[in-house]
């Protein structure tokens, strides 16, 4: 008589997805030093400053995302046998769900979209998927891991998302949107970061990304979805839209994020860690622990960089002067317009009213930081929601795109725009940055084609720094491009002042919240000290109206 067996799995407890299990095989991988490193790198990087429950890590995304894997393609091998999927195709899936964030760097996106190509601006065009790669490679040799070259390959292939790269890809290419999908953005990795972050960030939404899954059907080599189903797809998109415009991209962290990348560059100079990504095991050592590695220094070299990071912890940070949200058509011209060098040129050279001459003077273009962040529904400028197929339990092996009568008639007239924001390094340059940029803004053309403001900016010196637009024939302040290709340029509402960020161009003081909190602070301890130095006398009347409960 046959016993019977205890399975032999490993279970964890997840936040999100309540018990996830993985066997032995896919815990040889998890139990290496190189997976183990995720427990080291925040999902949200900086975003931890501003929103104290984001302290997840890519260690437990990762073990989200392998789980997911492994239910969608179980799923497909379950409900559509035809296909031939079988359980090493599963256990592939699975393992690049798993380790599709190996390669994430200190403060993950922070590090590989905008440290590295600044770092190492030589460095052929390196990505977190590369270092993915690369560590997965590093693993599997390193400690002699169960897994054929062949399914090696098949992995790397699927983090990437890459048909082409093996013959699975040619045979089987809906396993392709599993992990990484380049087809319409759906895929396990945004179900798992959706869900994951929203409820450590405490916001309280919810995604059926359980029913997605489940309403996965591969017709015509594609995963599609039921039509019921459309209104889910759809808000899985415009979730990822709020998360990205709120919470990746708050004006806070994107201040703690330019004050990490000054720290980083300073300390690049001394430490050489960059060179760090095409190595895998000093890579092994690159998280968010670099932070307390540049501020336990001592050298005189790194003061600058250790000065900053105890800004960060006494909460000086750069500043937000202004923001905006700007039209996409625009994009290019805002990119190449509204810069530092043009503001800092405005406050030099238009005499604006009101500010500090002496603020003037001593203003730079490493004063100012221009941030233009580009906000979309995750496929550009396009409606996510045509880009998925359909099918209907009617006719469930016919696929379409659906159009918008079939899904809801509310939804945006457009699905991308940027977001403009400006920042000063030294806030006692808040209210002349404001001021300047402007002036910037004004000097554009309206639509019948002359220039709000009256002050024309002179043409920058061949002193002027490199970033300053040139000054082109028409002499419209800081000029307009002379072709261009979306539509032709009139100064619409995107380029007016934002009146409820208004400051006055003497401006040098902090927040009023900052300024409140200091007052009360300094008025509390002088009520302390005077209550124990020299106590005042109290009042019969005080003393019966207190006896008597008519004081709280």
């Amino acid at each position: 008589m046959a016993e019977d067996l205890i399975p032999n799995k490993r279970i964890f407890k997840d936040p999100v997805h309540d018990y996830v299990e993985y066997d032995p095989w896919i815990c040889s991988f998890i139990d290496t030093p190189h997976f183990q490193r995720l427990r080291y790198v925040k999902q949200l990087g900086l975003s931890y400053h501003v929103y104290p429950g984001a302290s997840h890590n890519r260690f437990e995304h990762c073990l989200g995302v392998g789980h997911l894997a492994r239910m969608m393609t179980q799923h497909l091998q379950k409900i559509q046998p035809s296909l031939g999927i079988t359980d090493d195709h599963i256990r592939c899936v699975e393992l690049a769900g798993l380790c599709h964030d190996l390669g994430h760097g200190p403060w993950s996106h922070v590090w590989d979209g905008h440290f590295i190509p600044k770092a190492l601006p030589n460095h052929p065009k390196w990505s977190h998927e590369q270092a993915s790669e690369m560590m997965f490679d590093d693993m599997v040799k390193k400690y002699s891991l169960e897994i054929s070259p062949e399914d090696v390959e098949t992995v790397k292939a699927l983090i990437s998302g890459r048909k082409e790269r093996c013959k699975l890809g040619t045979t089987m290419p809906f396993l392709f949107e599993i992990v990484a999908n380049d087809v319409n953005g759906i895929d396990v990795d945004k179900f798992d970061y959706i869900a994951r972050d929203s409820h450590f960030v405490g916001e309280k939404r919810n995604i059926a990304t359980a029913r997605l899954i489940h309403s996965a059907r591969v017709i015509d080599g594609q995963i599609c979805y039921d039509i019921k189903d459309s209104n889910t797809v759809y808000e899985l998109f415009s979730t990822r839209f709020s998360l990205h415009k709120n919470i990746y991209n708050h004006k806070t962290t994107r201040a703690i994020e330019y004050m990490m990348m000054d720290v980083l560059l300073i300390a690049q100079k001394h430490m050489k860690f960059a060179e760090y990504i095409d190595v895998p095991e000093k890579y092994l050592h690159l998280t968010d622990e670099l932070f307390h590695r540049i501020h336990m220094t001592e050298s005189d070299e790194l003061a600058p960089a250790r000065n900053i990071i105890d800004r960060i912890q006494t909460r000086d940070l750069y500043r937000q002067v202004d923001y905006k949200i700007i039209d996409w058509d625009d994009k290019e011209f805002c990119q190449a317009q509204i810069t530092p060098g043009s503001i800092v040129h405005a406050a030099k050279h238009a005499n604006l009213p009101g500010v500090e001459e002496n603020l003037v003077a001593e203003l730079t273009v490493d004063h100012v930081i221009v941030d233009v962040s580009k906000m979309h529904y995750g496929r550009g400028v396009d409606n996510p929601i045509y880009q998925v197929k359909f099918y209907s339990k009617h006719n469930p092996n016919v696929c379409r795109r659906a159009e918008s009568g079939d899904v809801s008639l509310l939804m945006p007239e457009k699905f991308c725009e940027l977001l403009l924001r400006v920042y000063t390094k030294e806030e006692r340059f808040i209210g002349l940055v404001q001021a300047a940029y402007r002036h910037v803004l004004r000097s554009f053309p309206m639509p019948g084609g002359t220039a709000e403001t009256a002050t024309i900016v002179p043409t920058p010196p061949a002193t002027e720094a490199p970033s300053t637009p040139t000054a082109l024939t028409s002499a419209l302040g800081l000029g307009v491009p002379q072709s261009r290709t979306s539509r032709p340029f009139g100064r619409t509402p995107s380029f007016s002042d934002n009146q409820f960020t208004t400051l006055p161009p003497n401006c040098q003081s902090r927040s009023p919240t900052r300024m409140t909190s200091r007052s009360s602070k300094r008025t509390r301890e002088a009520s302390v000290e005077l209550d124990i130095d020299n106590p005042p006398p109290i009042r019969k009347s005080m003393r019966l109206a207190s006896a008597s409960g008519l004081t709280k």
